[in-house]
């Protein structure tokens, strides 16, 4: 059963922090050269396979004593705010153009970029993070593949406009915000229970 208040709030954090990764720049560069159906399907796929394993590990963490959990996943959520906070802005990659617009050519362009730029990547860790938190792996997955797909879309189609009225440095500070509520709850869980 899904619980829908941890998938908002998963949807939420994950869909902030992704907002101003270096993937959202790369999905709205393919999104302006190629058909944005076809660069959708392959960076869906590629974060729909991220938040699979994310989840996984998230889930082995659950086999641990819930103090230990909440102590390591607030000190990462702290971690992941610090690196938010951190992080210089990102230059957008460069992207190879497929030699034309077929929709294997294109979907697989764009799956290979998320595979390869995402492994390991902070929303990666927060979705793992998120996953042991909860105990609720359906929950945690469809949260953080919806945000990681509404960003995908909002680069591949409507990016430009967004990026002109919301700076980057205030959604990075919100997620960061966020991020940091998470982190002293779980801490505070840790050391009361």
């Amino acid at each position: 059963m899904i619980s829908f208040s941890v998938m908002a709030l998963v949807f939420g954090v994950v869909f902030l922090a992704e907002l101003p990764d270096k993937t959202a720049l790369a999905g709205l560069v393919l999104g302006t050269r190629y058909r944005a159906s076809y660069v959708f399907a392959g960076v869906a796929a590629a974060f729909a396979v991220h938040v699979a394993l994310a989840v996984a590990a998230g889930s082995v963490l659950t086999l641990l004593p819930q103090q230990i959990v909440h102590a390591v996943t607030g000190v990462l959520f702290l971690g992941g705010a610090a690196v938010l906070l951190m992080k210089k802005d990102e230059d957008e990659e460069a992207v190879r153009d497929p030699e034309n617009q077929s929709f294997w050519k294109v979907s697989g362009a764009g799956f290979m970029l998320i595979l390869v730029a995402e492994f390991g990547d902070l929303t990666q860790i927060m979705t793992a993070n998120l996953a042991a938190r909860y105990d609720d792996p359906v929950s945690v997955g469809v949260g953080a593949v919806l945000a990681l797909w509404a960003v995908a879309g909002l680069g591949i189609v409507g990016g430009k406009a967004l990026m002109k009225r919301v700076p980057l440095s205030l959604i990075t500070k919100v997620a960061a915000l966020l991020m940091v509520g998470l982190g002293v709850w779980s801490l505070y869980e840790a050391v009361a229970g």
